[in-house]
């Protein structure tokens, strides 16, 4: 048996479904970095499912260093505007936008593999599909851009 501690543990560091949560650490026998790991294999197969899936809504969000020496934006898309503006999905690109500034990158696909900067043991793909299992619609980055003096 679960305890509902350890179920609420998990919903409050994933974000995700308390039923999912409960699934995953039945499956993984109460270890929790185990079920935070199937919650991201997952998240992963939610995200392939729906990567076809148009996505005709999101935000543009930017932001600026403290020192005003460093910016960036970046156009996030999602498939409704009921997620576009949701407090999830805009912290989303907020972090993505936080991304941008932090790391250099050519393209989408290079900003996709990059670790993401506060858990190294993530990349960006997987906050990304982290976000996809959560809000259930495709997320994609669609562009960005750095500015630096």
């Amino acid at each position: 048996m679960i305890s509902l501690d350890l179920i609420k543990e998990l919903r409050e560091s994933t974000g995700i479904s308390i039923s999912e949560c409960k699934k995953a650490l039945e499956e993984a026998n109460g270890d929790l970095e185990k079920a935070k790991n199937l919650l991201r294999a997952w998240g992963k197969e939610v995200a392939e499912k729906k990567g076809s899936r148009e996505t005709g809504e999101g935000l543009i969000v930017s932001y600026v260093h403290g020192t005003g020496k460093i910016g960036s934006m970046i156009q996030v898309r999602c498939e409704t505007d009921f997620v576009a503006r949701s407090d999830d999905f805009k912290n989303l690109c907020h972090e993505l936008a936080l991304q941008v500034a932090s790391m250099e990158a050519d393209a989408v696909d290079d900003l996709l593999s990059q670790n993401y900067i506060k858990d190294s043991g993530k990349t960006i793909q997987d906050v990304i599909n982290e976000a996809i299992a959560k809000l259930g619609e495709n997320i994609v980055i669609a562009r960005f851009v750095r500015f630096t003096i």
